[in-house]
């Protein structure tokens, strides 16, 4: 049986049909962008926690695939979008013959990936919890009409870069984001994202880590 790669996932018109369908909607209710872009970071990003921190290729490959596809769930609803898109991801999955073993990594990954109700239950989860977090950035924003941001525009469009740093040595996952304050303060940023990166702080436990926030070179967690 061929091994089912992230790559194949990039190839598939029901995937790109969902993910393009996500951040279309969600783009209408205001929210920052859930699409390719945001499907390949993420992907890419969980991929390296796990690599960076010596997992095997094939766990390092199913943290990508995870990523890649995590957010499909939003095409229905935003609420609860880590179940339904669980469950999406199990018929895609089975479509193209996955075994079970490794479909049930991936798809209680996607399924706690939300900070409302999510867990890193395995490295994979913890993987994804810590890159899907990590996306911060302005590029993300889909409102043009700089005079309408609400919280979340301003945070995102003031990070000019944002990045997970692993230390394997130090047993240290670190998210570095670059600001402009004159965009947004800091304080801001806590206002709409300290619980995610209290749920950040708990996976990096789950992988044996101590995860550190730092905002313009400066660390805060």
């Amino acid at each position: 049986m061929p091994k089912i790669t992230v790559e194949d996932l990039k190839k598939d018109h029901e995937i790109a049909v969902y993910l393009a369908c996500s951040t279309a909607y969600l783009g209408r209710l205001g929210f920052t962008e859930h699409g390719k872009r945001h499907a390949s970071i993420i992907s890419d990003r969980a991929y390296h926690v796990l690599d960076d921190l010596g997992y095997e290729e094939r766990e390092c490959e199913l943290a990508a695939i995870a990523g890649y596809i995590h957010d499909i769930g939003n095409m229905i609803n935003r609420y609860n979008h880590g179940g339904t898109g669980a469950v999406m991801a199990y018929n895609v999955l089975s479509r193209l013959g996955m075994p079970p073993e490794e479909i049930a990594l991936v798809i209680s990954a996607i399924g706690n990936h939300e900070e409302e109700r999510g867990n890193a239950i395995n490295p994979i989860a913890a993987a994804l919890i810590l890159a899907d977090k990590s996306d911060v950035h302005r590029s993300r924003v889909t409102n043009k009409d700089f005079a309408t941001f609400e919280i979340h525009d301003r945070v995102n469009y003031a990070a000019n870069s944002s990045k997970l740093v692993v230390d394997k040595q130090l047993r240290r996952i670190a998210l570095e984001i670059a600001i402009d304050t004159t965009i947004c303060p800091v304080m801001e940023y806590f206002e709409i994202f300290l619980a995610r990166m209290i749920m950040c702080r708990r996976a990096a436990d789950f992988l044996n880590c101590q995860f550190s926030l730092v905002i313009n070179n400066n660390q805060l967690l």
